[in-house]
């Protein structure tokens, strides 16, 4: 009995435990959004997600608010759709931290309300 309640009790603690370790790995390096700005451009990333992530026919929105580092690097890595994948021998983790901080950085479209020609 003393070993199945062992067992159930490690089974019900370890999903806790790996979460806590992942919570507490740090996830990139900081970003740069001056040199992520140009390793956007150098990478051609405007091509498909528009000169500030505002997404087009070939590619998603990704800014302003970007999603979460760890999931654009999950897809940069190895994307489901037509986006080449792009190995950390191509833009490695630093980069695209600093590519993030540029998303990041990127300020969110005026209201309608506060752009003056469309209140004429």
């Amino acid at each position: 009995m003393k070993t199945y309640l062992l067992i159930v009790a490690v089974a019900v603690c370890l999903p806790a435990i790996a979460a806590a370790q992942n919570a507490a790995s740090p996830e990139a390096p900081g970003g740069n959004a001056d040199n992520g700005k140009k390793l956007y451009t150098a990478y051609y990333c405007y091509a498909c997600h528009g000169t500030v992530g505002q997404g087009g026919r070939d590619g998603a929105r990704i800014a302003p608010n970007p999603p979460a580092l760890a999931t654009i690097r999950t897809y940069v890595r190895k994307p489901t759709g037509n986006m080449p994948p792009y190995s950390a021998k191509v833009v490695s983790d630093q980069e695209l931290a600093d590519i993030y901080a540029f998303l990041k950085s990127i300020p969110p479209s005026p209201a309608a309300k506060d752009i003056p020609l469309l209140n004429q």
